[in-house]
């Protein structure tokens, strides 16, 4: 199975916490659970210093895309400083986070995977004009394009699109002007 999803199917959502409003992408529906999901991708703009929502039982992955970055301070401690576009970071849900802004708002793209149901991660592939990249398959392949334009399995994809693909073998994306792709594996949980 494959679909393409664009802006007009994406939905604004209030955060869990009421601090704002997060552009949901794509939700796969919890098996058992409709008040739950098996995964989410998002992008939110962070306006103003403040807590996380907390999401229990849920492997979160966050990174940036515009803005000068936040300092998120885990459970009152570690303090981990993300300032770099494209660079993933992964934390477990249930995590007390504070976010304190840099420089002003940012927009950062969300992974959120059900622990207990699959395994999330999340990769940049950058792509140079004309490269080819093969990419390994799994139970579900979410892509969402960040910059440029990109063509898998004889779709193309333009910036700001997600295709979600399931129990692709393998694929192989190519660009002929380059391109910035988030690329989402999720796999069955380990035992």
């Amino acid at each position: 199975m494959m679909r393409r999803l664009g802006p007009a199917d994406y939905r604004d959502m209030p955060w869990k916490n009421g601090g704002g409003v997060t552009r949901e992408l794509l939700k796969l529906p919890h098996p058992s659970d409709p008040g739950r999901f098996l995964a989410r991708l998002s992008v939110a703009t962070v306006g103003a210093s403040g807590p996380f929502s907390v999401f229990p039982g849920v492997d979160r992955t966050l990174m940036i895309l515009d803005g000068a970055g936040v300092a998120l301070t885990l459970g009152g401690e570690r303090e981990v400083v993300l300032d770099r576009r494209w660079q993933p970071f992964a934390f477990p849900g249930e995590a007390e986070i504070q976010c304190r802004l840099l420089g002003g708002p940012v927009r950062d793209f969300n992974l959120m995977v059900d622990r207990a149901l699959a395994q999330g991660s999340l990769a940049v592939v950058l792509l140079a004009p004309g490269e080819t990249r093969p990419l390994a398959g799994a139970r579900t392949v979410l892509l969402h394009v960040l910059e440029g334009e990109v063509s898998v399995a004889g779709t193309a994809l333009a910036r700001a699109e997600t295709l979600w693909l399931e129990a692709p073998e393998s694929l192989s994306l190519k660009s002929d002007q380059g391109t910035v792709v988030a690329a989402i594996h999720l796999r069955s949980p380990a035992p």
